[in-house]
């Protein structure tokens, strides 16, 4: 079940997190995984891989550049001549309501979260047409449900959402699945470094468990878990698909 064998799988993001949780998911399901990072720190998460026998690659690049993702997939093409599953999970947070929030915060939210999952699809497309591949989307539950000092956040996220509902219509006949997985509150190391840099962390901790009605953060490793299934051939009949993992915040 949930076979990824000979499987190769590009995880934008991929060198903490989430995205680091979904690379060693694949990779432990017999899959290679491209990892992304804008920093090195995607080699860490390919050593870790390689270290537990799976098979790795490092990929940086910023995905909001479009000459760096054109070299990433020349990258990918170059070690394994094809592509699976493209996992657009690389994102920026910036707190703020419309007033608070710059120009420039906006932009670059709106440049790595919206504008790097339109570059990377783009460019993904071609190779995903041949191998009928999958592409799976990190939105978030700020896509569906408000949250206050998230507006460029969220204004972000929600375009992934949609993006991800056009991109299934437009390429449904070519065999290419689009779903997209919106996560709760996650606790991984950016949200750590957000919580130990506030003035009471804490209260700050208290005050992201207080959002979620099952009185938990979720884990990287929680939301993985749904991204294999999304990715998967026993979910071949779902597309266009949001699946919330939000510890029942969207209820």
């Amino acid at each position: 079940m949930f076979d990824y064998q000979g499987k190769v799988v590009l995880i934008t993001g991929g060198g903490a997190g989430i995205g680091a949780a979904c690379a060693k998911a694949f990779a432990a399901r017999g899959g290679v995984a491209a990892v992304n990072s804008v920093t090195d720190s995607g080699k860490k998460v390919v050593k870790e891989i390689e270290e537990e026998g799976g098979k790795a690659f490092f990929v940086q690049g910023d995905v909001s550049r479009e000459t760096d993702v054109a070299a990433m997939m020349d990258k990918v093409k170059e070690c394994c001549g094809r592509l699976d599953v493209l996992v657009n999970c690389a994102g920026v947070v910036e707190n703020g309501n419309v007033e608070e929030t710059s120009l420039k915060a906006w932009e670059r939210t709106m440049a790595v979260n919206a504008t790097g999952v339109f570059l990377m699809s783009k460019y993904a497309m071609p190779y995903l047409r041949n191998s009928q591949g999958v592409i799976v989307n990190i939105s978030s539950l700020v896509a569906i449900k408000g949250v206050a000092n998230r507006a460029a956040y969220s204004a972000s996220k929600g375009a992934v959402l949609a993006l991800t509902k056009a991109m299934a219509a437009d390429y449904l006949k070519d065999g290419v699945r689009v779903n997209c997985i919106s996560p709760g509150t996650v606790l991984s190391p950016s949200l750590k470094g957000r919580i130990a840099g506030a003035a009471d962390p804490e209260e700050a901790y208290r005050g992201f468990v207080a959002r979620q009605p099952m009185g938990r953060l979720g884990t990287p490793e929680e939301i993985a878990a749904a991204v294999i299934f999304a990715a998967s051939e026993e979910a071949g009949f779902m597309n266009g698909v949001n699946i919330p993992v939000d510890g029942a915040g969207s209820l």
